[in-house]
């Protein structure tokens, strides 16, 4: 099993700690992962993290796919890919409605067939088989929109044929995580109970059929996000994540359009994720916050002294041995923590 570090943070000034990035490195970590919402973007500080590591792969978790053409992120992945050598990693997610129509502008339309024709055309780019053409919902290729003049027509990539470059999916849906597996190398949860697999088994499984030739978990990386807070108190130590996971249960979505909320439910804690949600929505976060049960907490996150996360590791380890987790991503600011899970776990 491979450890990656989630280095992308949201506010008002922009700040990557590399020193935490380049020992995550020198301790073995594969990946770090950089992201956005309407702030930051994860394009430049994947650049930015790629110029000041020398092993370490850089992806993005996630590039929020109405935002760019499918053609514009293909080039930008084929040339990061170039720049660092083979290190740059994509990631794909739609984000939400709230965030596509109010910030970006565009019609959210249908997420999974965005998903679906935005990673073919990307993966005929990288191919450069021949001229890209494309005829689907959501995007033409040439345009042959009423708007159009007329004189779109295909091209081939300038830069050289690039297939190394693997495509994940941000999803915990069931339809999202058959999409994943049907089209792409790996799915990223945002939670995940590494003994509760049977809760992406089955959806994963059904992609992995429409996708044929064999394909399945070896093929395939679940790379779930996974916070860590090391300390004497697990209270305490608790208390960052739920305030996480009571702003995406609780408020990341409409009330009758929440995936967060419905796969807190699906996790075995539906009558709290209505609690949650509730209160949020009524403007109470405190009451949200103190909604998280800690049985949550711990079955998704690495929390308190580290004897206890060393210990709680093991059933990701044994996860991992199954082949039922590829890579922890690890959301941590603690450089001794990071070091006791490499220890662990590499």
């Amino acid at each position: 099993m491979e450890l990656g570090l989630i280095a992308g943070a949201f506010g008002s000034q922009i700040s990557i700690d590399i020193d935490r990035v380049r020992r995550a490195e020198s301790a073995g970590f594969t990946s770090v992962w950089t992201a956005e919402a309407y702030g930051s973007d994860a394009v430049s500080t994947a650049a930015w993290t790629l110029a000041q590591t020398e092993k370490i792969k850089v992806g993005t978790a996630i590039m929020q796919m109405p935002a760019r053409s499918p053609a514009m992120t293909a080039m930008t992945a084929m040339t990061l890919n170039q720049l660092s050598g083979g290190r740059f990693l994509v990631g794909l997610g739609p984000s939400g409605p709230q965030v596509i129509e109010g910030w970006h502008g565009v019609a959210y339309g249908r997420p999974l067939t965005r998903t679906k024709e935005y990673i073919e055309i990307m993966r005929k780019v990288f191919a450069r088989e021949e001229p890209v053409t494309h005829e689907g919902f959501h995007y033409q290729l040439p345009y042959r929109g009423e708007d159009g003049t007329g004189l779109g027509k295909p091209l081939k990539s300038i830069l050289a044929a690039d297939n190394s470059i693997p495509i994940y999916t941000a999803s915990i849906s069931p339809n999202g995580l058959e999409c994943s597996a049907e089209v792409a190398d790996g799915v990223f949860p945002i939670w995940m109970n590494p003994e509760r697999f049977d809760l992406l088994e089955g959806a994963l499984d059904r992609g992995f059929a429409r996708a044929g030739n064999g394909k399945s978990l070896d093929d395939f990386k679940v790379m779930p996000f996974v916070t860590v807070v090391m300390g004497d108190d697990v209270e305490q130590c608790r208390t960052p994540v739920k305030m996480s996971m009571a702003l995406y249960i609780g408020g990341m979505g409409a009330r009758d359009k929440n995936f967060y909320n419905d796969y807190a439910k699906r996790l075995g804690y539906p009558d709290e994720a209505r609690a949650i949600q509730d209160n949020f929505l009524g403007g109470k976060r405190s009451e949200a916050i103190g909604a998280v049960p800690d049985a949550l907490v711990d079955d998704v996150a690495l929390v308190g002294p580290k004897e206890r996360i060393i210990d709680r590791l093991a059933a990701w380890k044994e996860a991992g041995g199954k082949g039922q987790v590829a890579s922890l991503l690890l959301g941590c600011q603690q450089p001794e923590a990071l070091d006791a899970i490499a220890e662990a776990v590499l």
